[in-house]
């Protein structure tokens, strides 16, 4: 028996990791105060986002974690097949995202991101530590989904390109810097000193804040 069946063993692991990945996201819209961002307070610097469409589409993206997961149980492996999996089952959850928002990006970052993660917890359940996760996900994002469309600039690109940064895609390649080596020894530090959980994953999302080069607040703001 493993930690996943020890915790949820009525639901699938690819249900339990759609679960999670949807409790991420609104735990995530929920916490406050986030500088400039939608919380419980209010929208922050978004005019086209508030509270409720981010809860919506979170759980819209149920389907998709499950499937990301469960492509990666039926694969078995970090290969190209796997890769262009998770590439058409997130681009298929943006569909669906940006039809239940009205075609406002809410989560666009957070299907690539989730998704990759989802697919490699789920590729190897007995190894779940954080860094083994993230390396598996960087393995997966560093393949090259043939089937990416070929659209215009994105702004991401335009400002990867002006401020020399890399972006949500690197990042991940990258085996998520920013989460394992700020946001989570700051949660965990933040815990052992006696804060309240918000205030501990407050501490953790600025931690990440102060490091990452975040191209939505570049594009927007310089």
């Amino acid at each position: 028996m493993n930690a996943l069946t020890a915790i949820q063993p009525q639901l699938s692991l690819s249900d339990w990791l759609a679960d999670l990945a949807v409790d991420a996201l609104i735990d995530e819209a929920d916490l406050s105060p986030k500088p400039g961002l939608v919380d419980r307070r209010g929208s922050g610097a978004h005019t086209d986002l508030h509270l409720g469409l981010m809860h919506a589409s979170a759980l819209a993206l149920w389907p998709s974690f499950k499937a990301m997961a469960e492509a990666a149980q039926q694969r078995g492996a970090i290969d190209l097949a796997l890769r262009e999996d998770v590439g058409r089952i997130g681009r298929e959850g943006e569909v669906e995202m940006l039809r239940v928002t009205g075609g406002v990006n809410t989560h666009r970052g957070a299907i690539w991101a989730l998704g990759l993660l989802s697919a490699a917890a789920a590729l190897e359940p007995r190894e779940l530590a954080p860094e083994q996760v993230a390396l598996r996900a960087a393995r997966l994002a560093l393949l090259n989904d043939r089937a990416v469309p070929v659209t215009g600039d994105s702004h991401g690109a335009q400002v990867c390109r002006l401020y020399g940064v890399h972006g949500a895609r690197e990042e991940a390649q990258l085996g998520f810097p920013a989460v394992i080596q700020q946001a989570l020894p700051q949660l965990a530090r933040s815990r052992a000193a006696g804060a309240g959980e918000q205030n501990a994953r407050l501490d953790a999302l600025l931690a990440i804040m102060t490091q990452l080069a975040d191209t939505c607040v570049l594009y927007r703001a310089g």
